[in-house]
């Protein structure tokens, strides 16, 4: 078992299973040995199955403690969602939490302390060198990773918060979630836990708890926003990232916007599409399912209210009215970083107050600051830009007795932090980037529940940024955008003059979506979903493949496996019938190649394989007879289907021969122009015009604009063709309308047909291909029940498409070289029968 602190990266680069421990590593003890506390369960009644919920920190508070064995006192922080989603989980479930030590404690590390932990909060510590810390969360995470997911290139000096991408940094990001990998290890039990991580610290976790435990049922949220795919695609090591969060089995984001960068980053940089199917987003990944969900983390009411009950919090709160009795009081409370827009937030009170003279004296922003959460000269920056012009603003409209802005940088109690929620009747929130802020959440509450207001006052007005994470569930607020200062203080002179009616019905509105969208529906939702997104794993075959970052795991079905030459040529030498069906684009020819012409290499087994009498080779392809028949002409005996079968011919010297299908072309007067509208507006797109059908290709197209032009397309040919005697299909980059009865099971239809009537019933039967119109083929040989033509019960048939992904056949191989080799394989297989006359000649000989 490698140890929680191995973090030899020669390791992580051959992605070796087990890595022995660094000399000076922390020997970690099997700590689950210890009971963890559990809610009894009924004996009859099979217990839940346990979640382990892995965060950056543990949801602890410390406290230094002489009296303590550990030299600190430790609580739990119940201000923390990893803490507060176990009220969304099921009644019973044992919940175990794995993270770092909360600071100042965060290198307190001994075998005791982590028994103590366990079995008093179920908490296990990740133990990572204070160096390594330092680097993977203020270097790494904190000063590159943070700022580019709130859109902040690292183009500017590093006092302003972006450090441009440093490799040993990351190797260090790297290294601490190998030791998060390395502490889940201990104590993971892959066929029942559920593991949810969270946020962007833990992004490369997934991967290396897949490589560990390929049926692990792991869930990842991200709880800061995901950019653009403009933005993203600018890191070094963009590739590795999306691949560990495919890794995961659920991936969550706040919003629809952050789902969506994250989907177009994947298609873009991957190649993948989604599907949407009753309500999901999936992610179709080596044969897994990958599911996105989107739903933003609500608050903890219980928590809240109780806070807000307190007596304490009651009396705060009668104080703060009396205190700002007949001021206009607004609230602001932010985390001290770069994208809270304090200063915005300032500066739009100086302009409130220059435009509305009437308000000098009377409006008051109370601006609590929290604790800044990294370290930097940023930091400081910002905190001495607030109080410069918080400073300007008091001394340009302060009196005596009246102070425009009050800025609070000290440590503010919860209760005091409710009070000031409760006393306000404006909550401004103006951050320039944030994944979510639950502040106006947390602010309705305090105005709906407290006990120092009456019922008059339970009202509210929100002036919220558009480009926070929870603004698209709050439809009440007033919404704006942070950087012009001028709108921002037109909002808050709006929320200030806003009728008490209108306040009320706003606050109402807020108020039902928060108190019903709360913390625990939120884990409710993501659990369930987790538990859905995994219900398949024992029903498939996993394996791993690739090397450190690159590593991926391949789910199949339990009847779906690789051909192997070793499998498929015993079955081929005995059978004296055979018919061999072979894709072109993307089987023998590989769908990135520019020059589509076939290798030397593909003509030469093609000959090989069409000079066994025993052998009716087929190319069944979607292209133009004059192109394939080109291409192929050094292949004597070769057939050729070209354009899904309407035409064929049997070798080079026949001639070609159509369906049989009495078609009318007129259709083409109609769809082409249709297809040349769609092809000047989507750059990169063209438009093949075969002699049996029309497809529009847009595979040189942007990734995002083309698909979306395809669905147009689709949808427009499918309602002007609706009388037409034609079928519209979407392809792999392409939209291709054909004549109704021409696809390519069609053509495997009509050859089986034919041999069949020559005496000649193939008992053998080998089809390869690799993208949808090749179901067809697949289903005509897989389904017999579907195909008008029976083969012999004897016959084997072996449907293989190309690549792991869901498909009618029953086999894959990887990719077109692998094609090639098995071809080469049955070329290269010596007939059954003529051996054994050889063998028996030669017994005789010898008697």
């Amino acid at each position: 078992m490698p140890s929680l602190s191995c973090h030899n990266l020669l390791d992580l680069v051959a992605a070796a299973d087990d890595a022995a421990p660094s000399p000076a590593s922390l020997r970690i003890p099997r700590v689950m040995s210890a009971a963890s506390p559990a809610s009894p369960t009924s004996p009859s009644t099979p217990a839940p199955a346990r979640r382990v919920v892995v965060s950056h920190r543990l949801p602890l508070r410390a406290a230094a403690d002489a009296a303590s064995p550990f030299g600190f006192s430790f609580t739990v922080d119940s201000d923390a969602v990893a803490y507060q989603l176990r009220s969304g989980l099921p009644p019973g479930a044992p919940v175990l939490h794995i993270g770092t030590l909360p600071p100042p404690a965060t290198e307190a590390a001994s075998d005791e302390l982590c028994n103590y932990l366990l079995a008093n909060f179920s908490c296990l510590p990740v133990y990572l060198p204070a160096d390594l810390h330092r680097r993977f969360y203020h270097g790494f995470c904190k000063h590159y990773l943070w700022p580019l997911l709130h859109y902040l290139l690292p183009l500017t000096p590093s006092s302003l918060g972006g450090l441009p991408f440093d490799r040993a940094l990351y190797h260090s990001f790297l290294s601490a979630n190998r030791a998060f990998a390395d502490r889940l290890t201990e104590v993971l039990s892959p066929d029942d836990d559920l593991v949810w991580i969270h946020d962007y610290h833990l992004l490369a976790l997934p991967t290396f708890l897949r490589k560990r435990f390929p049926r692990a049922k792991v869930g990842f949220f991200l709880h800061s926003p995901f950019p653009s795919s403009e933005i993203f695609r600018t890191i070094p090591v963009r590739e590795d990232l999306l691949r560990a969060l495919l890794n995961a089995d659920l991936v969550g984001f706040h919003t629809f916007d952050y789902a969506r960068h994250f989907l177009s980053a994947c298609s873009r940089l991957l190649g993948l599409d989604y599907q949407s199917k009753r309500g999901y987003i999936g992610i179709e990944y080596y044969g897994r399912t990958v599911t996105v969900k989107i739903l933003p983390v609500g608050i903890d009411m219980g928590q809240l209210r109780s806070v807000v009950s307190a007596p304490e919090t009651g009396d705060l709160v009668r104080r703060l009215t009396e205190s700002y009795k007949g001021r206009r009081l607004m609230v602001g409370v932010d985390d001290v970083d770069l994208f809270k827009g304090i200063g915005l937030k300032f500066l739009a009170m100086e302009q409130l107050l220059v435009e509305h003279p009437e308000l000098r004296g009377r409006a008051v922003l109370v601006q609590i600051a929290n604790p800044a959460r990294s370290e930097g000269r940023d930091i400081q920056e910002v905190q001495g830009e607030a109080r410069a012009i918080s400073a300007r603003v008091n001394a340009r409209f302060g009196t005596p007795g009246y102070t425009p802005i009050v800025l609070i940088d000290r440590g503010v109690s919860v209760h005091e932090k409710a009070a000031y929620y409760a006393a306000a009747e404006c909550c401004v929130v103006s951050a320039v980037r944030d994944g979510l802020n639950r502040i106006p959440y947390i602010y309705t509450v305090c105005r709906q529940e407290s006990t120092g207001l009456d019922d008059a006052a339970k009202r509210s007005v929100i002036v919220l940024s558009e480009f926070v994470g929870c603004s698209p569930s709050l439809s009440g607020a007033i919404r704006v955008n942070p950087w012009s200062v001028e709108s921002m203080a037109e909002a808050m002179n709006a929320a200030l003059r806003m009728p008490e009616p209108e306040q009320r019905l706003r606050h109402e509105k807020h108020y039902k979506y928060v108190s019903t969208h709360d913390v625990a529906y939120w884990a409710k939702s993501f659990d369930q979903d987790l538990q859905r997104a995994c219900k398949d794993h024992f029903s498939r075959r996993h394996w791993g493949i690739g090397f450190g970052m690159s590593f991926k795991v391949v789910a199949l079905g339990p009847n779906f496996r690789r051909l192997s030459v070793d499998h498929i040529v015993p079955s081929y030498r005995k059978s004296d019938n055979r018919l061999i069906l072979l894709d072109y684009d993307g089987t023998v020819m590989p769908e990135g190649s520019i020059d589509k012409t076939p290798s030397n290499e593909v003509i030469s087994v093609l000959n090989r394989l069409c000079e066994d009498p025993k052998n009716r080779v087929f190319i069944v392809s979607g292209r133009g007879k004059d192109e394939l028949g080109k291409w192929f002409a050094p292949c004597e005996k070769l057939g050729i289907a070209a354009e899904h079968g309407y035409f064929t011919r049997w070798s080079r010297d026949s001639a070609w021969e159509t369906c049989g299908l009495a078609v009318d072309f007129d259709w083409k007067k109609t769809a082409e122009p249709v297809m040349r509208l769609y092809k000047e507006a989507t750059d990169g797109s063209t438009i093949e015009d075969k002699e049996s059908a029309l497809v529009w290709h847009h595979d040189e197209a942007d990734p995002d604009f083309g698909s979306c032009q395809a669905k147009e397309l689709l949808d427009h040919l499918e309602n002007v063709l609706a009388n037409e005697p034609v079928v519209v299909k979407r392809g792999q980059h392409i939209v291709e309308v054909n004549p109704q009865g021409i696809s390519k099971g069609v053509v495997v239809d009509n050859l089986l047909s034919s041999m069949v009537s020559r005496g000649k019933a193939p008992d053998f039967v080998l089809c390869i291909g690799d993208d949808r119109s090749d179901e067809d083929m697949f289903e005509s040989i897989v389904c017999p029940s579907n195909s008008s033509v029976k083969l012999p019960a004897s016959s084997e048939v072996f449907a293989c498409t190309v690549g792991k992904k869901p498909s009618m056949a029953k086999y894959y191989l990887d990719d077109t070289v692998d094609v090639i080799k098995m071809l080469q394989g049955l070329a290269n297989a010596p007939s059954q029968r003529p051996r054994q006359v050889q063998l028996r000649v030669s017994f005789e000989g010898s008697l």
